[in-house]
């Protein structure tokens, strides 16, 4: 095999057929340069066992205390130089994402190194929805306190993993937390890549009735914490304006999902060109 570049992750817990279609999503790539570490939290559905007998995927059994405590157990394994975090039920868009994405990493990398390591992300595909959720091409301060690209898109850095993972405290928001944190903190350059990375399931963890009210609390102490008191009243206030909620709504309904992603994108194309 070729030298690892990229680790992809997939944490679980009796996870049925869903983690087969996680995983071959990974194996049909036609890029070869990735391991495939499975977290799993002590299964006894059976269905880790079934997983293909390859050299590219190693399978860690231990108990966690949850998601985030899964991937950080996966941390100290990882042998890529970028690392994506899938989870069970996710699956990689078609069998080129690797290839493009190793693509774009190595022309970004030609053209200078970053000493504080980088995030490259793209777009979903929000399989409940039936459409492409487009990320914001720029994560300034408004994107960071709007809406970060989920992890499912993100290749992150090694490096930015390096002194600590996620941070367990938040049950729902951590890896919201822990983007900003690589960004205000470590520095890190969030670098936008214009290519569907994953298909995204929903209706996952985060989008339960308790954890959506735990939600909105982690947010709230999280952009304070980065972006300060006064901006994150600011953006609230505008999203308030702008009728967020409403906009939110109709963004999930799968009947105009695809209408509101379509005019989200044409307008971030828009502001792109402007920049």
């Amino acid at each position: 095999m070729d030298r690892i570049f990229f680790s992809i992750v997939v944490v679980c817990l009796n996870p049925g057929k869903r983690l087969s279609a996680t995983v071959d999503s990974v194996l049909s790539q036609q890029y070869g340069a990735y391991e495939v570490i499975v977290k799993d939290g002590g299964s006894t559905d059976g269905f880790l066992e079934k997983l293909p007998k390859d050299s590219r995927i190693r399978i860690v059994k231990k108990p966690d205390a949850g998601i985030y405590d899964a991937m950080n157990q996966a941390l100290p394994l990882l042998g890529g130089r970028y690392v994506l975090f899938l989870n069970c039920g996710d699956l990689l868009h078609d069998d080129r994402v690797l290839g493009n994405a190793a693509a774009f990493i190595g022309d970004a990398q030609a053209g200078g190194g970053s000493e504080t390591g980088r995030i490259f992300y793209g777009n979903q595909y929000h399989l409940g929805q039936g459409s492409v959720v487009h990320s914001a091409p720029r994560m300034d301060d408004f994107a960071c306190y709007r809406n970060v690209p989920c992890h499912q898109v993100c290749f992150y850095d090694a490096r930015l993993f390096a002194g600590r993972g996620y941070d367990t405290r938040y049950r729902v928001r951590a890896d919201y937390e822990h983007f900003l944190y690589c960004l205000y903190e470590k520095k890190a350059r969030a670098v936008y890549m214009d290519l569907v990375v994953a298909d995204y399931e929903g209706g996952g963890f985060s989008e339960t009735r308790e954890n959506v009210k735990i939600s909105a609390g982690e947010h709230k102490e999280i952009t304070v914490r980065y972006l300060g008191t006064k901006k994150a009243w600011r953006y609230r206030m505008a999203l308030l304006l702008t009728l967020a909620p409403l906009r939110t709504k109709i963004a999930q309904n799968q009947k105009t999902a695809a209408i509101y992603n379509n005019a989200k994108a044409a307008l971030y194309r828009l502001l792109a060109g402007k920049g």
